[in-house]
């Protein structure tokens, strides 16, 4: 099965197309990073503006890269959620277009699901089951994962995601949007054991995150080294940007043992644009190896939002025989453990 995969959850537009036999056959990844950079964030109504824009010059695009004409498809998916409405509403009409036009089946995908199946691109891609660590965007979540669909909630934020920290964290030290390369890229400079930052609800029982205390912590901190500019000198910045970074590795990586723990599983996918941090994944990869579990990730170009994770994922729903009427629905908020079991059958 070929089918073509569109993502315009947010900032990103991505298309691309995976058949089920030949793997990825193409993929194409505009950014609007810098058309948030100046407000720092993404503003909703740039970002479908922007997706109108690029939309259809990147299907072209990833189809002629792909050899793939319409009538070689045999299905479109598109991230139906969750999201920005706006952003989400432009993907997924003109999937559910084209898919009407070339009369071939259309599925929304869960944003995360893609996400949570992005590694599965991979020339090794682990076997399932295993916990999941997503932490993308707005989400901060652990999954057990028993199959595609058979997902359950272990822990996620109770406030800030970690992408949401990054961003606040990068901001009160006047870093550029996003926030999380920056932070890491900063943290390089930083001297370790200057400043020691607390790792949020790792002291009780559960799997739930928490990181509005962390910020807090980290907003008293550049307060109280503020210079007359308002903003620590260059070094304690840096020393701040590697604690900071510390704090919310050690928190994660303790989480997701103990999560591992729990289920008694010995696989951990992680997912979503946190994942490409350098220091979360030497940390995770060292702690997980001592306890005799394994790790695995999505490329780098795979960890951002991205069409190839949902032409995946679709891929797989469709070739279960799963498609949807006509309309297009799409959702801000959708609960990832919603969604029905998926039993492949080529």
């Amino acid at each position: 099965m070929r089918v073509l995969g569109i993502e315009t959850s947010c900032d990103e537009t991505g298309i691309a197309v995976y058949d089920s036999d030949k793997g990825l056959l193409g993929h194409a990844l505009y950014s609007q990073i810098d058309v948030h950079a100046e407000y720092g964030g993404v503003v909703p109504e740039l970002a479908s503006r922007d997706h109108v824009r690029k939309i259809l010059p990147l299907i072209e695009e990833v189809m002629a890269a792909a050899g793939t004409e319409p009538e070689a498809l045999d299905g479109i998916a598109y991230t139906a959620g969750p999201g920005l409405i706006g952003a989400l509403m432009v993907g997924a009409s003109v999937g559910r277009a084209l898919a009407y036009g070339w009369n071939i089946p259309a599925l929304g995908v869960h944003h995360m699901e893609g996400h949570l199946l992005a590694p599965m691109l991979e020339p090794e891609p682990p076997a399932f089951p295993f916990v999941a660590l997503l932490v993308s965007g707005g989400h901060t979540q652990l999954v057990e994962v028993l199959g595609i669909g058979e997902y359950t909630l272990l822990g996620e934020s109770l406030d800030d995601a970690v992408g949401e920290a990054f961003d606040k964290a990068a901001k009160m030290l006047d870093l550029d949007y996003p926030g999380g390369p920056q932070i890491a890229k900063l943290a390089q400079q930083g001297r370790a054991g200057r400043f020691t930052f607390p790792r949020p609800m790792v002291d009780r029982p559960g799997l739930d995150f928490s990181f509005s205390g962390l910020k807090t912590h980290t907003l008293n901190t550049v307060a109280e080294h503020a210079g007359p500019d308002g903003l620590p000198d260059q070094q304690t910045c840096a020393d701040i940007a590697l604690a900071f970074e510390s704090a919310v590795v050690s928190t994660l990586v303790i989480k997701c043992r103990r999560a591992l723990e729990q289920t008694g599983l010995r696989t951990l996918v992680i997912a979503g644009g946190v994942s490409a941090n350098v220091h979360l994944r030497s940390e995770l990869t060292s702690a997980l190896t001592k306890i005799g579990a394994g790790v695995f990730y999505a490329r780098h170009e795979f960890c951002t939002d991205n069409g190839a994770m949902i032409a995946y994922a679709g891929c797989q729903r469709l070739l279960a025989g799963q498609s949807e009427p006509l309309g297009v629905t799409v959702r801000a908020r959708w609960p990832l453990d919603s969604l029905p079991e998926c039993k492949v059958n080529k």
